[in-house]
């Protein structure tokens, strides 16, 4: 373990370290969600209050205090990507057809899919809106390429939902549009704005991008090694949709024919039926291991990245979150 990393244990340190530029951060949300449709209000204010980590907007403040940033833009940004990332999530439990995110109704269970869709909509309008008063083009360009490349992801995905010959490549394709670029975008814009060199710039877009794909990684693995009350969602939800993840993938490599005819034909057709038996044949499987190892090394990269920083708190602090992305349990 590199040495600027905190104790697993310790987390809440990172929290703390952030903890009152994320106060101004969640003012700003609450000021910048308030809408005359009460609606918008009642469905915005359930999916960014449901307890979430704030990960994403944690990251930005982080990188950019790891740049030296002095100035005020950062809360703004990472209201940005807040709003960003909660109006991704409407629209994933729509197609999803979700109904429990973080332990919670999700909104489209609560409203519907037509209200879920178009309150995502708004959010996603809402951080263009505080996009253009920052007035900076390299930002602007940044973010509109994430988004689009967010939406594409999704898009993707949907066309993978029961196709049970996915490969692992396709599946790292996904995972990196969806949330890899968004991870990547957060701590990239922390190096602009510190105005550091651009090999640092690139080092911190490294960065989020392989700690992305160590966190999308892990929330696969933890779809079958977690339970419902601690994970704050259905277990074998993505089997149960369809999803071919790393562990499937992996399953699939692992057992024999008939087992892996099984898995298949559960990833074709989705649902319910018979899936306790395939979620213990995937935890029988070396497939678990492998996908583990898989974010560890994800995880690694992540800090190999940061070796082009110099020594801060805040370093540090980024340091000990690709810790946490391999090592959580929710």
């Amino acid at each position: 373990m590199p040495a600027d990393t905190l104790c697993p244990a310790d987390f809440s340190q990172v929290r703390e370290l952030a903890a009152g530029d994320m106060q101004r951060v969640d003012r700003l949300i609450g000021e910048r969600l308030s809408s005359d449709v009460v609606l918008i209000n009642q469905i915005a204010n359930h999916i960014v209050g449901s307890g979430g980590k704030r990960l994403r907007p944690m990251l930005h403040l982080l990188a950019a205090g790891a740049a030296g940033y002095v100035g005020e833009q950062h809360i703004k940004l990472a209201a940005i990507i807040e709003f960003i990332h909660t109006s991704t999530l409407l629209h994933d439990d729509v197609v999803d057809d979700s109904d429990l995110r973080r332990g919670r109704k999700t909104a489209n269970a609560l409203w519907g899919n037509a209200a879920s869709v178009l309150v995502g909509d708004f959010l996603y309008s809402r951080s263009f809106q505080l996009m253009v008063e920052l007035d900076d083009m390299r930002i602007m360009r940044i973010l509109a390429d994430t988004t689009n490349t967010i939406a594409a992801g999704e898009v993707l995905q949907l066309l993978n939902i029961g196709n049970a010959d996915v490969s692992e490549a396709a599946y790292l394709s996904v995972i990196e549009r969806k949330t890899a670029v968004l991870f990547a975008a957060a701590t990239e814009l922390g190096g602009v704005l510190g105005q550091v060199p651009e090999t640092q710039v690139a080092a911190l877009r490294r960065y989020g991008m392989e700690l992305g794909y160590a966190f999308q990684i892990s929330d696969d693995l933890l779809d079958y090694v977690s339970d419902a009350g601690t994970l704050g969602k259905n277990i074998g939800e993505d089997l149960f949709e369809g999803k071919p993840t790393l562990p499937l993938i992996y399953a699939m490599e692992a057992v024999d024919a008939v087992q892996a005819e099984r898995i298949r034909a559960t990833v074709q057709h989705g649902g319910s039926e018979g899936l306790a038996p395939i979620v213990a044949m995937i935890r029988a499987s070396d497939a678990l291991e492998r996908t583990r190892a898989c974010a560890e090394r994800h995880a690694q990269a992540a800090h190999e990245a940061l070796a082009t920083l110099p020594a801060s708190p805040q370093r540090m602090a980024l340091a000990q979150l690709a810790d946490y992305s391999v090592q959580r349990d929710h």
